[in-house]
C-alpha cells in the first residue's frame, strides 16, 4: 500500500550557524531551532519516499527505525538549545513536534505496518487500514501547521522577516501527498473488485453454487460502480495511467463474472445431473439399448462440459494475471513518475 506523506514545512532562508555560535540574534536562533529538525525530516522522507514507490511498509521497516533515531537525536539537540532570552515558546513548540513525530513514527507507523499484512483480508480490513494512514496524515498535518504557526508567532515578536520558500523537501513532501490521495481513491475501486474476485474463487473453488452466483453478481454490481466512479475522478495532473489500468482490470473482470464463471457454475449443474443418471443407470439390471444410448449421450455431454469449464477456468486466471500484471506495472510507472526520488 503506498503511504499518506506529511504537511508542507515552512524552512527559513537564513544561513545555517553552529550551535557553538551566539544564539543572541533572533534570526540565527530560528535557524538552530530549524536545523535540529534537518536530519529528522530527511529520514522520515526517505522512508515515506521508499514506501510511495511501491515498496511494502515492512519491507522499508529498517528506515523507519532510522527516521525514529534521527528524531531521537532531534529532540535532543533541540532540548541542548537554549530558550531565546528567557523566551522558551519556539522551543517548547520545537520539543512538541518532534514528540508528536516520534509517536507516528514508532507508534502509528508500526500500527500501519501490522495492519498491512491483514489489510488484504477483507475489504472493511482494508478500509481500515486506509483510514488508519488518513488519520496519521491529519496529525502530522496539524502538527506542522502549529510548529508554522509557533514560528511565525516568534518572528513576529522579535522582527525577524521570513521569506516562505517551498523547500526542495517540502515540495516532495506536496507532491507526495497529492499523488497518495488521488491514489488511494483509485485503488479503493479495484481493491473492492479484486476482493470480490478471491470471494468468487473461494466458491468456485469450493463447489458452493449459491455463494458463487452471490459473489458473481456482487462483482458485477461493484464493476459498475466502479466504471462509474473512475470515471468521476479521471486523471491526475493529465496523467491517465491509473484510470486506464483501474477501467482495465474492471473490464476484465466483468468478463470473469459475466462470461467465464456461467460455463464454471453451469458445469456444477450438469456434473450433479450426471451424477444421479449414472447411479439411476448403473441400479438397471436389465438395460435396453436405449439407457445405453442415452447414457453415453449423458457421459459424451459431461465430457464437453469439463473442457468448457476447464477453459473458463484457464481463461479466468489468465484474465485475472494479466490485470494484476498490467495494475502493478501502472502503479510503478506512476508512482515513479509522479513522485520524486528522496535519498538521504
Amino acid at each position: 500500500m503506498k503511504k499518506i506523506l506529511l504537511g508542507l514545512v515552512m524552512l527559513f532562508a537564513i544561513s545555517k550557524i553552529s550551535y557553538g555560535q551566539n544564539l543572541d540574534n533572533p534570526g540565527d536562533y530560528m535557524t538552530a531551532i530549524s536545523n535540529a529538525h534537518d536530519d529528522m525530516n530527511k529520514k522520515y522522507m526517505a522512508y515515506v519516499s521508499a514506501a510511495s514507490h511501491g515498496k511494502r511498509a515492512r519491507k522499508v521497516d529498517k528506515l523507519r527505525t532510522q527516521a525514529v533515531e534521527a528524531i531521537t537525536k532531534s529532540k535532543y539537540k533541540t532540548i541542548d538549545l537554549p530558550m531565546y532570552k528567557g523566551d522558551n515558546s519556539l522551543r517548547q513548540s520545537s520539543i512538541e513536534y518532534i514528540d508528536l513525530c516520534y509517536k507516528v513514527f514508532n507508534d502509528d507507523y508500526a500500527k500501519i505496518v501490522n495492519m498491512e499484512e491483514i489489510a488484504e483480508q477483507s475489504f472493511d480490513e482494508m478500509q481500515a487500514y486506509l483510514l488508519m494512514k488518513e488519520k496519521v496524515d491529519e496529525k502530522l498535518k496539524e502538527a506542522n501547521k502549529k510548529m508554522n504557526k509557533a514560528e511565525k508567532d516568534f518572528a513576529a515578536k522579535y522582527n525577524v522577516t521570513l521569506v516562505e520558500s517551498q523547500s526542495e523537501l517540502g515540495e516532495k513532501m506536496e507532491i507526495t501527498g497529492k499523488v497518495n490521495s488521488y491514489h488511494k481513491k483509485v485503488f479503493l475501486i479495484f481493491f473492492k473488485c479484486n476482493w470480490q474476485d478471491n470471494e468468487l474463487t473461494k466458491a468456485l473453488n469450493n463447489n458452493k453454487l449459491n455463494d458463487a452466483e452471490q459473489a458473481r453478481s456482487s462483482l458485477l454490481k461493484f464493476v459498475e460502480e466502479g466504471l462509474k466512479g473512475i470515471d468521476s475522478l479521471k486523471t491526475f495532473n493529465g496523467d491517465p495511467t491509473m484510470s486506464i489500468a483501474c477501467k482495465s482490470a474492471l473490464m476484465k473482470y466483468k468478463q470473469i463474472a459475466e462470461k467465464e464463471t456461467p460455463k464454471k457454475t453451469d458445469f456444477f449443474l450438469k456434473s450433479e445431473n450426471f451424477e444421479k443418471m449414472k447411479k439411476e443407470f448403473e441400479k438397471k439390471k436389465d438395460r435396453t439399448q436405449a439407457d445405453v444410448d442415452a447414457y453415453n449421450k449423458a457421459v459424451k455431454e459431461f465430457n464437453s462440459a469439463v473442457n468448457i469449464s476447464n477453459q473458463a477456468g484457464q481463461n479466468s486466471n489468465n484474465l485475472r494475471n494479466q490485470l494484476n500484471e498490467e495494475w502493478e506495472k501502472a502503479e510503478k510507472d506512476f508512482f515513479d513518475r509522479q513522485i520524486p526520488y528522496f535519498k538521504k
